[in-house]
């Protein structure tokens, strides 16, 4: 079985990283950071014109009809290069959310915008600290009218539409669809340690929403496409801090010798290294999950997830231990590759969620039951 990239999508990687280390470098994460900005509006406009946004989206409506492994391939690039954009937000969670469970209408009405970029998206799902729980869900749709709180909600201050995480009239959980400049919106920007990713509080009051779909099953099959896509923008980070790492334990010298040629720094970038091959062969099998529509679905998700978090994480820490005194500093960019993997590690529930949901399935398949999606 094949995990590996064509040679199409292996050239959509190269242009991808040519393009964004000419109009993505560092500068530009740090102007954002350093600004009143939300997020790069020049960078947003060209992944448009580059066909990103609608990588993935069918060709009836208004996009280029590619796979999701060209929406990972560009994820992985966006994700090397701390894009300041709401990328995951508007095309891993809103178009996906209705591509999977939108009507026809709801289809061609909001899937031409998300993938032109003309409407960003997002997905309200978390109600504060702690992992999301169906059984604590605490928005409830009442008559077509949605009162909840959520929070934080990823580019929520910039966000046109949002998909919802509430409790219908049948009493199930579901996705709807809520205009954010609609009545009775409320929405607050709330500190992040990575401001060029933005969070937010948004409430709502009796707002008017329309049903995608109910089920918790179809909230967990929109989550585990997401979990896939933010793997791979992880899977870019944090193989660009292990770069970094190593590019700086090479030319850094210490008592006359290369302090990569220490022990000590030895075994941080063999850790690194060895941590970050299991996440990229975890993400390669999801990608190819995703793709052929496999039983193992869910399970491949969860576990490139949780690979992805952790190495993210481990690449990150440690690009600044490799750094010395000076990794700790503002000018030096490992710690913006630090905030990154702290805020993606929590868009779609925590490590802890998907550990609980790599257990599950394994358990569900140990009694030889079908992999609940």
């Amino acid at each position: 079985m094949n995990f590996e990239f064509s040679d199409e999508q292996n050239m959509l990687r190269e242009q991808a990283r040519a393009y964004l280390a000419e109009h993505c470098s560092t500068e530009v994460v740090r102007k954002v950071l350093e600004s009143d900005l939300s997020f790069d509006t020049k960078l947003w406009q060209g992944t448009v014109e580059m066909g990103w946004t609608s990588a993935a989206t069918p060709e009836e409506y208004s996009g280029l009809g590619l796979s999701e492994m060209e929406l990972c391939v560009i994820a992985e690039e966006l994700g090397r290069s701390l894009a300041p954009i709401p990328f995951g937000s508007s095309i891993y969670l809103a178009a996906q959310a209705v591509l999977l469970a939108g009507s026809e209408a709801q289809k061609q009405q909001w899937l031409p915008r998300l993938s032109h970029g003309e409407t960003i998206g997002t997905l309200a799902l978390s109600e504060g600290a702690g992992s999301p729980s169906y059984d604590l869900l605490q928005a409830q749709v009442r008559n077509g009218k949605l009162t909840a709180k959520k929070t934080p909600v990823i580019d929520g201050m910039i966000a046109d539409m949002a998909i919802v995480v509430a409790r219908g009239d049948s009493g199930k959980p579901g996705l709807y669809l809520a205009d954010l400049s609609a009545a009775g919106v409320e929405r607050k920007l709330l500190s992040s340690i990575d401001e060029s990713r933005p969070q937010a509080e948004i409430i709502f009051t009796d707002t008017a929403v329309e049903l995608l779909g109910e089920g918790q099953a179809l909230i967990e099959q929109l989550l585990d496409r997401a979990a896939i896509l933010f793997a791979f923008e992880q899977l870019g980070g944090a193989q660009r801090a292990l770069e970094m790492a190593v590019q700086y334990a090479s030319e850094r010298f210490a008592f006359g010798r290369q302090i990569g040629s220490f022990q000590a720094i030895k075994h941080k970038l063999a850790d690194m290294f060895a941590t970050l091959e299991m996440c990229k062969a975890n993400c390669y099998y999801a990608a190819w999950a995703l793709t052929t529509s496999s039983d193992d679905l869910p399970l491949a998700a969860a576990t490139a997830r949780v690979s992805a978090s952790q190495a993210y994480y481990q690449c990150s820490k440690e690009n600044i231990q490799v750094h010395g005194g000076s990794g700790f500093t503002w000018e030096l960019d490992a710690h913006l590759y630090y905030r990154r993997a702290k805020v993606l590690s929590l868009v779609i529930g925590g490590e802890r969620r998907w550990k609980e949901r790599v257990v599950s399935q394994l358990e569900t398949a140990e009694a030889g039951a079908p992999t609940a999606a």
